[in-house]
């Protein structure tokens, strides 16, 4: 599936071939909510990164977070000028970008089943509403994002 993006004010515009477009894994870690997560949490989708294309690239701000006292190799891009969080890259998976589904513009299929992860991180405030058929992990979930789609039989 081709996903189209782009930030608040429209001085960056994207695109991204996934399959694996189900907006599914909420993470509640203090990085995706403090940088992506105005409810509580993000979501991250699964893309292929050869197949990124971007207007406005002049416009990106890269920010790395520093994660038990060391500088982590995850990339999140983001607009200089409105803030919006647009997707996450990390050299470790070359093959991957991880689109932020707040900035995309492409409607998005409704997944039958939500994950939750990273719990033991989430704030206070946040209330976690995870029907019966969710899954809840305290940190990292059992499964990829790809495996997840497989398993439902849900690839693009």
């Amino acid at each position: 599936m081709l996903l189209k993006g782009s930030c608040h004010c429209q001085a960056v515009t994207f695109s991204v071939k996934s399959h694996h477009p189900y907006p599914f894994n909420r993470c509640y870690c203090s990085i995706c909510r403090k940088t992506a997560g105005g409810g509580g949490y993000a979501i991250n989708l699964g893309a292929d990164s050869s197949t990124l294309r971007v207007s406005g690239e002049e416009h990106i701000t890269i920010y790395r977070a520093v994660i038990d006292g060391e500088e982590s190799t995850g990339e999140r891009h983001f607009c200089q000028h409105c803030a919006s969080a647009l997707w996450v890259y990390d050299p470790e998976w070359p093959e991957l970008i991880h689109p932020f589904a707040s900035a995309l513009d492409t409607p998005l299929p409704s997944p039958p089943k939500k994950t939750h992860m990273m719990l033991g991180s989430k704030a206070e405030w946040v209330e976690v509403n995870a029907p019966i058929q969710d899954k809840c992990f305290y940190a990292y979930p059992d499964e990829s994002l790809a495996e997840w789609h497989q398993r439902l039989g849900l690839e693009q």
